[in-house]
């Protein structure tokens, strides 16, 4: 978007078609990368109806996420009409909840909308953890496809994992610099920012350890933790815009208010990325 609020369509088309030419394999429109929580409701219908237009041959799933019930429904309903496959959910920010209510906040959602639902645990922005009793029983209950762990708790993924198996949904990490491990693990894939910054080396990380392509997955793992050690200079998700930046995507406005002092390290994070993707073509030209 631009500084008013107002939708880049033509730069949204540049990067879906940048990345459909890396090799994605689908689209979650409205993500915490794309920071929907900043969003008015008006803002976030009309990137849907953009992503559904511009990537009509790509599974889509629609974060439908907010703090009102009214809000996730007509977000998802929406999404259902433009044809979106699934919608993801985090719990409902700022407020306390209990397991029981959290599940009930849940289970309604998904009533209403009527579509496969993705669980969207990321305790670090949204204030909540999804604990497994919830995923459980949620799973027991409604259609259930997946679930999106991101986060600092790495570990339970293994816990996810397992019961993915059993109930038959997918587990979907967010944890983009730690992927050969997450798919030894048995995760199903990965939604991640840092996918808007270097898909290719995701992709192949993906191919080699899902599909059993042959490659070297030493060199795309540390590459990975190169990108992660860069990232972390910086406050999410501007980590991800200023890595976008730096491979000559358009990145909009930021939608938060910037001070000096983040300008000046964002355009310092900036250097850094190109310094990195510099090194890179160096090493792979000798």
């Amino acid at each position: 978007m631009d500084a008013r609020g107002r939708l880049l369509k033509t730069a949204l088309r540049e990067n879906i078609n940048w990345l459909r030419e890396k090799g994605i394999y689908g689209i979650l429109a409205l993500g915490s990368t794309g920071e929907f929580a900043r969003l008015t409701l008006a803002q976030r219908l009309e990137a849907l109806e953009a992503v559904a237009e511009l990537a009509p041959d790509l599974p889509l799933i629609a974060n439908i996420t907010s703090i009102r019930l009214d809000e996730v429904v007509a977000v998802g309903r929406r999404a259902k009409a433009l044809g979106y496959a699934g919608a993801a959910i985090m719990p409902p920010p700022f407020y306390p909840i209990n397991p029981n209510d959290m599940l009930a906040f849940f289970l309604a959602a998904a009533g209403a909308v009527k579509l496969p639902f993705y669980l969207y645990n990321f305790p670090e922005l949204s204030g909540k953890r999804i604990g497994i009793e919830v995923v459980r029983r949620f799973a027991e209950k409604a259609d259930m496809a997946g679930i999106k762990q991101s986060g600092g708790e790495v570990e339970y993924h293994k816990e996810l994992i397992a019961l993915g198996q059993k109930k038959r949904f997918s587990v979907f990490t967010g944890q983009d610099c730690r992927l050969p491990e997450m798919f030894a693990w048995g995760a199903d894939g990965c939604i991640g920012g840092l996918t808007n910054i270097v898909p290719d080396i995701m992709i192949d990380i993906y191919k080699m350890c899902r599909e059993g392509r042959s490659g070297d997955l030493e060199k795309a793992g540390r590459r990975m933790g190169q990108v992660g050690q860069v990232a972390a200079r910086l406050n999410f998700p501007l980590e991800v815009m200023a890595g976008m930046e730096a491979m000559g995507r358009p990145v909009g406005a930021a939608k938060q208010i910037v001070s000096p002092q983040t300008a000046k390290l964002y355009a310092q994070v900036v250097a850094a990325y190109k310094k990195l993707f510099a090194s890179w073509k160096k090493e792979d030209a000798v």
